[in-house]
């Protein structure tokens, strides 16, 4: 009995050395082993989210007016931006887990997209991306006329394209942009006068201080065969006194009114009888002024060595059509003046009247003329007033 005893306790000791030395070997407890166990699961990164962005990753030759979408197939979408150098930002609106652009693309533009989202067990990340845009053979160019100036009560808004805008899908599209904000408001409407002006006319003429802001953000909008407009417009303009003046051809006599009372009645000689001289009837507008210049008739079609060719300095010019038409310093005519009509179509005044009526002109001012068989076309001047304000409504695209 004794010797099982003593093979016993040798045993015991044995297994309690054997647990000593795994002891000192760094065996872990249960709960250690445990710990150890979940930690490693938490090293271990949670899925990313799944984006899809069209246009794809460096694709080249997008069009301007392409969409820009951005879709988070698993997970949440938090952030979009798409930015290129130079130009703003693209916006977009999101619904849901999409995001669509709203805005247009500037033409041979490399653009960035940053998406960042949530993956579906969290942890966020941003994706990167680039595309570029396509390389049109023609940039359309155009400028807000009257941009910043003071201007007479018959001065139309005015967008000037130097190309013509071929179709009247383009038209539509770019009249759809662009707005005007004016302070009082007043009720007005967009019009083409041709294919190349776009104009936002008053019902009736502006009241003096109203001040006209324009808007046209029309950068990737198509303006013909491969032309793309490659920048945003914006521009103002602040009607000043109110300003007529009335030419009556038959009668020899120009009448100027302000605030709506006659302040000073001229003599004048209109254009003389005939088919390429006779002075146009209709309602005009001070396109601009040039203190001297000189009048050549090959400018008009008429040239050198031809009947009624003519080529003349001048002083005080106030221009009131593209063809040709102003009012101006004739001395060579006072004897004319009041009495009968012998310009080549211009509108002939002594020096000191035309010097006076020169600096008291602005850009927009009305100048009314009849008298004539001969008629002003619209598109022969700032022809916006030869409309009635329905006839002109229906120069607008979208009627």
């Amino acid at each position: 009995m004794k010797v099982i005893r003593s093979r016993v306790r040798v045993l015991a000791l044995a297994v309690l050395f054997a647990v000593l030395l795994a002891g000192c070997a760094g065996g872990a407890s249960p709960s250690e082993r445990s710990s150890s166990s979940s930690s490693a699961a938490t090293d271990e990164e949670p899925p990313a989210a799944d984006v899809r962005v069209s246009p794809a990753r460096g694709s080249t030759d997008v069009m301007p007016d392409d969409p820009i979408t951005v879709e988070v197939m698993r997970g949440d979408l938090t952030r979009v931006s798409v930015t290129a150098s130079g130009v703003d930002d693209v916006e977009g609106r999101a619904e849901g887990q999409k995001w669509s652009s709203t805005g247009r693309l500037k033409p041979d533009t490399t653009y960035s997209v940053a998406v960042t989202a949530d993956g579906p067990e969290g942890g966020s990340t941003t994706q990167r991306s680039t595309f570029t845009t396509h390389e049109p053979e023609v940039t359309a160019t155009y400028g807000i006329v009257y941009d910043g100036q003071t201007v007479g009560v018959g001065m139309p808004v005015s967008i000037q394209f130097d190309t013509q805008v071929t179709d009247a899908t383009y038209r539509k599209a770019i009249e759809e942009a662009v707005s005007v904000k004016t302070t009082p408001k007043v009720e007005g409407s967009w019009g083409w006068l041709d294919n190349r002006q776009l104009m936002w006319r008053p019902k009736d003429y502006w009241e003096p201080g109203t001040t006209v802001a324009i808007d046209a953000p029309i950068t990737g909008f198509r303006t013909g065969e491969d032309k793309w407009v490659g920048e945003d417009a914006s521009g103002s303009m602040t009607i000043g006194r109110k300003q007529l003046a009335a030419v009556d051809i038959a009668k020899h006599e120009m009448t100027v009114t302000r605030g709506g009372k006659a302040i000073k009645t001229y003599p004048v000689s209109s254009g003389k009888p005939g088919k390429e001289t006779e002075t146009r009837s209709g309602t005009k507008v001070v396109i601009n002024k040039k203190r001297e210049m000189t009048m050549d008739a090959s400018t008009i079609g008429i040239d050198k060595g031809e009947p009624g060719y003519y080529k003349v300095d001048t002083d005080f010019n106030v221009r009131v059509t593209w063809t040709g038409e102003f009012i101006h310093s004739a001395p060579w005519s006072v004897g004319a003046q009041g009495s009968s009509n012998v310009s080549h179509g211009c509108v002939n005044m002594a020096p000191g009247n035309a010097r006076w009526f020169y600096e008291h002109s602005l850009p927009g001012d009305p100048v009314d003329f009849t008298g004539s068989g001969r008629e002003f076309l619209p598109t022969e001047g700032i022809g916006v007033w030869q409309y009635s304000y329905g006839q002109w409504q229906q120069q607008s695209a979208l009627s």
